[in-house]
């Protein structure tokens, strides 16, 4: 077995998207080989409404799926395939939005008002960039748990770990993406197939991750690597740690234990043009698909739906 070493660790940003959604972004318009195939990550926590209701009005996408997971809160979504609906804690979204599809996505808080979930974004391969357009909701009961004897617990959204299928299907990056909690002191081992990118973004708790370049064990909180600040002092847990090649990882966890996303892809390794909510392959591709939004032209087809229990 060899040990993924860190290749690298990013400190969440604070960014604001759509009509003034505060949150922070992980990756994303940046380097895309080294998270290939995922294009960006967004981390949407927040307790003060101000802050989020505005939400993500009408907007265009093409040649990407995204995830969307809720941990608290709610998000009501619709789009121009007709569906309407709304995930609430624990929920997943997975939308494809393939050869076009206009939608929005308005979160609404808890009733302390609190909002928190995750998007992230993967890409299309060239062949089905223009692929018919899908939606599918999933209920949290329906998305599988299972808890080690050490009692660390794993929540299954997409692929298949240790022995579960999570019910996310259908998505062309064919991710592995299980939401990853494990008990105060304990050191854990998990798997990860050695040709695909992976990383762990931390939302809870804290701990480190061993890194097999050196006998040391990497901290989650930033320190020293983000140069266009000063590091922070204390740990708000919203670090993303990219790893390099190997097929497992190893995290020991802090006093309070650490909550983590585990994701994995295998890359698409082809072009990337992107601006905004359209991710293609060229330019030329790009400009045409902003042309078709200001021609009126840019839905091509009605696409398809499974709302959950379908």
């Amino acid at each position: 077995m060899s040990l993924r070493p860190v290749k690298r660790l990013i400190r969440a940003k604070p960014t604001i998207e759509g009509a003034g959604v505060h949150l922070r972004r992980a990756f994303g318009f940046g380097n895309t080989k080294e998270f290939d195939p995922f294009l960006l990550l967004d981390d949407f926590r927040n307790d003060v409404p101000a802050d989020y209701l505005a939400g993500f009005p009408w907007h265009p996408h093409r040649g990407i799926e995204t995830i969307t997971y809720v941990l608290s809160g709610t998000v009501e979504h619709g789009d121009s395939m007709g569906n309407r609906g709304t995930i609430a804690a624990g929920d997943v979204q997975w939308m494809t939005a393939g050869s076009g599809i206009i939608h929005q996505e308005m979160p609404k808080g808890d009733h302390a008002g609190r909002m928190h979930g995750f998007q992230l974004w993967a890409n299309l391969p060239s062949a089905l960039k223009m692929t018919v357009p899908r939606y599918q909701e999933v209920k949290a009961p329906e998305i599988p748990e299972t808890t080690d004897d050490d009692g660390t617990e794993v929540r299954v959204v997409c692929g298949n770990f240790w022995g579960k299928r999570g019910p996310v299907e259908g998505i062309a990056a064919d991710p592995i993406y299980i939401d990853v909690s494990v008990p105060p002191g304990r050191r854990k081992t998990l798997p990860v197939e050695v040709t695909r990118h992976a990383f762990a973004y931390v939302f809870a708790g804290a701990g480190k991750f061993c890194n097999a370049s050196e006998p040391l064990e990497v901290p989650t909180e930033p320190v020293g690597w983000l140069e266009t600040a000063p590091p922070p002092s204390e740990a708000d847990n919203r670090s993303l740690v990219l790893f390099d090649r190997g097929d497992e990882l190893m995290v020991q966890a802090g006093d309070e234990g650490i909550r983590f996303l585990l994701v994995s892809g295998k890359p698409l390794e082809e072009p990337v043009a992107w601006y905004g909510p359209i991710v293609m392959n060229t330019q030329e591709q790009l400009r045409e698909a902003f042309r078709e939004l200001q021609e009126g032209t840019f839905l091509r087809a009605r696409g398809k739906s499974t709302a959950s229990g379908e």
